[in-house]
């Protein structure tokens, strides 16, 4: 019959049961289940399945960009009509040369600055060392407010012209974003979540390691990712050192006014900037802790 309330072959009506072969109905189950109806309760969401971290925009947009900035300043670059002086500045592989002391000068000041920076913090947040953290916040505090420029100039006349002052400067100034997010993602941990891990029986290494560490990881990376980009723009300076890099490109340009060596020292600055930072936000997406998205 149309109008049969009959549930279908091989399912049950909602709040019967069958235990041992036999059916039955639990009165509480049914009540419960009418109640909610007469109130109007939706039913519980179901769980939604966690997406991508990255999406295809955000892997292809920038990089997109700056593929195509880079080829219109290769195309003007040669049709451009440079001078002997131009020509020497850039040629004889001089573009690629301090382009690769520039990224060298990158990656080896962001590491020196990891390895300093995170155990620093981690260990300025125990409790025997809580008292230093003052200090030890007013000396990085001070490398970031000396100018960099005079930062560099008193390395020089200190260790000498070369690489170590230029990477000694840059590691000073890059300092401060890091140990400060490290310090402040730590404090920020739930006391009560601590405190739980204290009770199952965590030693204080497993719970820096296991809750500690992962609950801060968004605000560490977000330092580095500011380091990086520091690190980058700092190590312009270094030519002055007698370090290199891309800011050799760009003296040379201001002093003898040559447009096209300042344009393009100035342009593969910003661009190796903006890829760096590209790669970093990538990292923080993909390193940051599943449990701590927004949504899941």
């Amino acid at each position: 019959m149309s109008g049969s309330s009959r549930p279908l072959p091989g399912r049950r009506p909602a709040g019967e049961h069958e235990v041992k072969g036999l059916a039955f109905r639990d009165e509480r189950d049914e009540r419960a289940l009418r109640e909610g109806e007469e109130e109007g309760e939706a039913p519980p969401p179901p769980p939604v399945a966690a997406g991508p971290r990255v999406g295809w925009r955000k892997l292809t947009f920038l990089p997109v960009v700056l593929i195509a900035v880079l080829l219109a300043t290769w195309l003007w670059y040669r049709q451009a009509d440079l001078d002997a002086l131009s020509r020497n500045a850039l040629g004889n592989g001089q573009v690629t040369k301090a382009l690769w002391q520039h990224v060298q000068l990158t990656v080896i000041s962001t590491f020196f600055v990891l390895i300093i920076a995170i155990p620093l913090g981690i260990l300025l947040t125990r409790k025997a060392f809580r008292r230093a953290t003052p200090f030890a916040m007013a000396f990085a505090n001070m490398g970031q407010a000396t100018p960099a420029i005079g930062l560099l100039a008193l390395l020089v006349i200190w260790l000498g012209i070369g690489r170590r002052a230029a990477l000694i400067g840059i590691i000073i100034y890059a300092v401060l974003p890091v140990l400060s997010n490290t310090i402040a993602g730590l404090k920020a941990n739930d006391p009560t979540l601590l405190e739980a891990a204290r009770g199952i029986g965590m030693s204080p290494l497993g719970m820096l390691a296991r809750v500690e560490l992962p609950l801060a990881v968004p605000l560490i990376l977000a330092g580095v990712r500011t380091a990086l980009v520091l690190n980058v723009g700092t190590a312009t300076l270094a030519t002055f050192g007698g370090g290199g890099g891309l800011g050799v490109l760009i003296t040379t340009g201001i002093t003898s006014q040559r447009m096209p060596v300042l344009v393009l020292g100035s342009i593969l600055t910003v661009a190796l900037a903006l890829l760096v930072d590209w790669l970093a936000s990538l990292a923080e997406l993909l390193l940051r802790p599943r449990g701590l998205e927004v949504g899941t």
